[in-house]
């Protein structure tokens, strides 16, 4: 079992930290944990590690507000899962993130 770097521990301590009826963007967490560049890497930390850490990964989306899954299925099932908290969520699977984006601006504030 491998140990996480800090950089993965920043990740995992963000994303659990998103409140109900909030979301987070890829880009965005990569940049609280000291990595603008690494929206990619979140993004294979919650594909990797969500079961693991029960990590609330369906508060995490695209830049542009969107639900960012690959088939019609899992959207659906995203989009379920935020609409149970107070999430409006388009057809489009798209999220008004001047209503719904958490409002943090350093991971000193969580």
């Amino acid at each position: 079992m491998s140990i996480p770097s800090d950089f993965t521990e920043q990740i995992i301590h963000i994303i659990k930290s998103i409140p109900k009826g909030q979301v987070l963007t890829y880009g965005f967490i990569a940049k609280l944990a000291g990595n603008p560049r690494a929206a990619r890497q979140v993004s294979w930390i919650l594909h990797s590690s969500s079961k693991k850490y029960n990590l609330p990964w369906h508060r995490v989306i695209s830049s542009k507000g969107l639900i960012s899954l690959k088939s019609i299925e899992d959207c659906e099932y995203q989009k379920n899962l935020l609409e149970q908290e107070g999430i409006e969520v388009s057809d489009g699977y798209k999220i008004d993130l001047n209503k719904h984006l958490w409002k943090i601006n350093s991971i000193e504030n969580m």
